[in-house]
């Protein structure tokens, strides 16, 4: 066991010095000369450099044969400076609600098919509540994911749904696609979701999206609390404040409608 671990980690260092080297030759580098550069075997190096080009990060030239990074640590690379950029640029505005409110505000966004809460204000008052930063959640039962979903091709929404499923987290949960297909599009029409306790048991949630400057939705943030507090009364009033709040974000991104 202890072998194979080793192994697994020297494979790891190999491929990822492959990529820092690869990131030094803007034209790319063939498989004798990235053996030279990283002191490895000819047929190690094109062993690991099928795997790293299978997963999108590195890709070959068809015609000078040459390889150089993929697309894969661009992609990487946005959703890290996205979040950061998101977090920064949100933090006051979520503070600002989470005084309106007085309640806890979140800001999340969507990875592989599920929310990641990457923010979380907490208001001293409130009773603590599962949700913390870098946790996951399912899309189909929260504020947060459901005002996400509801601005993504109606394609792309039913695949994440049919991978993910629906599971049923309260009485309330929707766990049908076609009903679901409806429910997006209600909130897409009035700009902004609530949880109807459908993802916790006694805790309501009003939700808004974040776009970024090109125009998608990369975020949304919500205000979550106990139905004692979040009532169906204060519904339309929260709903207007974290509208306006997901807007002055979005602006801050270079959002223009």
């Amino acid at each position: 066991m202890t072998t194979r671990i080793g192994q697994t980690v020297q494979s790891l260092e190999r491929a990822l010095k492959i990529l820092e080297v690869l990131g030094n030759y803007q034209k790319g580098l063939g498989v004798t000369e990235l053996a030279h550069e990283v002191d490895l075997h000819k047929s190690t190096v094109h062993r690991l450099l099928g795997t790293l080009a299978q997963r999108g990060f590195v890709e070959q030239d068809s015609e000078t044969e040459r390889y150089k990074l993929g697309l894969k640590i661009i992609e990487l690379s946005n959703k890290m400076l996205t979040n950061m950029e998101v977090r920064q640029e949100a933090r006051p505005f979520l503070e600002e609600l989470m005084q309106f409110a007085n309640e806890v505000v979140h800001l999340c966004v969507l990875r592989q098919g599920e929310i990641v809460y990457i923010d979380k204000v907490e208001c001293p008052s409130t009773i603590r509540m599962y949700s913390q930063v870098g946790r996951r959640g399912p899309v189909h039962s929260t504020g947060v994911g459901k005002a996400i979903l509801a601005f993504l091709p109606q394609e792309e929404v039913v695949k994440i749904l049919q991978e993910k499923g629906m599971p049923r987290k309260t009485p309330n949960t929707i766990t049908d696609i076609d009903e679901m297909l409806k429910h997006l599009a209600e909130i897409k029409l009035q700009g902004f979701s609530i949880d109807e306790v459908e993802n916790e048991l006694g805790i309501r949630c009003v939700a808004a999206p974040v776009w970024d400057h090109s125009g998608q939705v990369i975020a949304s943030i919500s205000v979550a609390g106990p139905e004692s507090r979040v009532t169906r009364e204060r519904v339309p009033e929260l709903a207007a404040k974290i509208r306006e709040t997901g807007l002055k974000i979005s602006h801050r991104l270079g959002y223009c409608p």
